[in-house]
């Protein structure tokens, strides 16, 4: 299943949980998702978001999956990678937002553990997805710069005196 469409079901997913450990639970399939994209494009994606996305790949653990385990083993493609990271990282940040609502809403010390250790990790994967859509950004501007008369290759226009 394509990114942008595992992604919105992950949205669904988490706006339809109606109790603290169904957010959690959404949450992490949120953070393995953003594993699965990440590995992706680390073999599959763009050149300069490899080194970023290898990281991605690597955040956060959760081994608890019930029969049907993670929606993410359904990722076949990321057809759009600026896009499914732009998508992504809206999920992360909703994620964030629902887990510090369960966290301050609990007397529980362990719910509130598991909350705070998930925000801890859609954070930092909501940052290295800022930092690929950051490379994204810069490839493309890079891209649409016309070429510099003076020397031929693309860029502001350097070296006329």
């Amino acid at each position: 299943m394509e990114a942008e469409r595992l992604i919105a079901l992950g949205r669904h997913a988490l706006a339809e949980s109606g109790t603290a450990q169904g957010i959690v639970a959404e949450a992490w399939q949120a953070q393995v998702l953003a594993q699965a994209i990440g590995n992706h494009l680390a073999l599959c994606g763009p050149q300069e978001l490899r080194g970023e996305a290898r990281g991605l790949s690597e955040i956060g653990e959760y081994q608890a999956w019930g029969s049907d385990g993670p929606r993410a083993a359904q990722l076949s493609e990321v057809a759009d990678p600026q896009r499914s990271l732009t998508a992504l990282g809206e999920l992360l940040g909703e994620v964030g937002i629902a887990l510090v609502g369960v966290a301050v809403a609990t007397d529980e010390e362990g719910l509130y553990w598991q909350c705070i250790e998930a925000i801890d990790a859609a954070d930092e994967s909501s940052d290295r997805v800022r930092g690929m859509l950051r490379r994204l950004a810069v490839r493309d501007g890079e891209r649409a710069r016309p070429p510099d008369p003076a020397r031929g290759r693309a860029g502001p226009g350097r070296g006329r005196w």
